[in-house]
C-alpha cells in the first residue's frame, strides 16, 4: 500500500472512530439520561396537565384520569383574581426585599473583618457558621420561645426598662412580621457571609499589595480591586438568598403559621394551606408552576449576569 493510499484512509478511520465514540457514549449516558428525564421532566409535564383540571383527590379518580374535570386556562384566571395569592406573593417579595439586602451587608461586613488573621478567628469562624447549621424547624421553634410573652426577648427589655415587658410579638401583624423576619436573617446571614468570604479571599495578594504601595486607601482597594474581582461571587450570593426567600417555609410556619391572620403568610405557606387544607390540587399546580417560572426567569437573568462578569 503506498503512503498516499495511507493519507487517503487516515480520516476515514478517524472519523469512524469518532462516531463510534459517540455512539458508546450516548449507550452508556443513556440509563442517567432517562433517569433525569422521569425525575425532572414527568413531574413538570404531569404539573401543567394537573393545573388545567379541576382534579383533586377527594373526587375519587387518579390523577391519570383529571382530564374529565378538564377546566381548560381557569385555574390561571382565578389565581389573576386571587387577592390572597398576590398578597402572599407581595409578602414575600418584601421578604426577600429586607432579608436579603440586610443579610448582604451583614455577610460582608463580617467577611471584611475574618479575612485577615487575628486571634481566636478559628473559633468565632465556627460560632458564626452555626445558625445556618441548625434545622429550620429547629430555628423556628427556638425563635418562637424566644418571643413568646414570658420569653427572653422580654425579660431582656424588662431589664433595660426597669420595669416588665409583656409584648405579644406573635400576635400583633407587624410585631410577627418583624419576628420572623429576624429569625431569618439569623439563620442565613453566615451562608452569605461564607460565599462572600471565600470571593474575597480569593484576590489576587499581589494586586492589594501594589495598590498599598502606590499610596491607596483600603476603602479604595476594596472598591476598585477587591469588589471588581468579586463580581461574579455576589452575584451567585445574592441569587442564592432571592431563591431561597421564595421557598422559605419551616421558620415561619412553626413561629407562626402565617398569622396572625395572613399577617405573615409567604407564597410557600399560601401554597401549603391551600394543598393540605383545602385540597384544591389543581389551582395549587397552577400557582406552583407560575412561581418555578418566575423563580426560572430569576435565575436565567442571575446566569446571564455572570456569564458577562466572566467574559469581562
Amino acid at each position: 500500500m503506498t503512503m498516499a493510499a495511507l493519507d487517503t484512509n487516515t480520516p476515514v478511520m478517524e472519523h469512524e472512530d469518532t462516531r463510534d465514540s459517540r455512539r458508546l457514549g450516548i449507550w452508556l449516558t443513556l440509563p442517567a439520561q432517562i433517569l433525569v428525564l422521569f425525575i425532572a421532566v414527568f413531574p413538570i409535564l404531569m404539573q401543567v396537565y394537573i393545573s388545567l383540571t379541576d382534579w383533586s383527590p377527594l373526587d375519587g379518580i387518579g390523577w391519570w384520569q383529571a382530564h374529565e374535570l378538564w377546566n381548560s386556562f381557569a385555574n390561571y384566571s382565578d389565581l389573576m383574581a386571587d387577592d390572597r395569592f398576590w398578597s402572599a406573593l407581595g409578602r414575600t417579595v418584601l421578604v426577600m426585599a429586607i432579608c436579603v439586602p440586610v443579610e448582604f451587608l451583614l455577610g460582608l461586613g463580617l467577611a471584611i473583618l475574618f479575612v485577615d488573621d487575628f486571634p481566636g478567628r478559628r473559633f468565632l469562624y465556627s460560632v458564626l457558621l452555626i445558625p445556618m447549621m441548625v434545622v429550620p424547624a429547629v430555628a423556628g421553634y427556638m425563635f418562637f420561645m424566644l418571643f413568646q410573652s414570658g420569653g427572653p426577648v422580654n425579660d431582656i427589655l424588662s431589664f433595660f426598662y426597669g420595669a416588665p415587658v409583656t409584648i405579644a410579638w406573635l400576635a400583633d401583624p407587624d410585631l410577627a412580621f418583624f419576628a420572623v423576619i429576624v429569625s431569618d436573617i439569623w439563620q442565613w446571614t453566615p451562608l452569605m457571609f461564607l460565599i462572600l468570604l471565600a470571593g474575597m479571599v480569593g484576590v489576587p495578594e499581589d494586586q492589594l499589595r501594589a495598590a498599598t504601595l502606590l499610596g491607596a486607601s483600603w476603602a479604595t482597594r476594596f472598591r476598585t480591586i477587591v469588589l471588581p474581582r468579586m463580581k461574579t461571587i455576589i452575584i451567585i450570593a445574592l441569587a442564592i438568598r432571592v431563591i431561597e426567600n421564595f421557598k422559605v417555609f419551616d421558620n415561619f410556619y412553626i413561629m407562626t403559621g402565617g398569622g396572625p391572620g395572613v399577617a405573615t403568610e409567604t407564597i410557600s405557606i399560601y401554597i401549603y394551606k391551600v394543598t393540605q387544607q383545602e385540597l384544591i390540587w389543581g389551582y395549587v399546580a397552577a400557582v406552583a408552576l407560575v412561581i418555578l417560572i418566575a423563580l426560572s426567569v430569576v435565575s436565567a437573568i442571575a446566569i446571564k449576569r455572570m456569564s458577562r462578569g466572566v467574559s469581562q
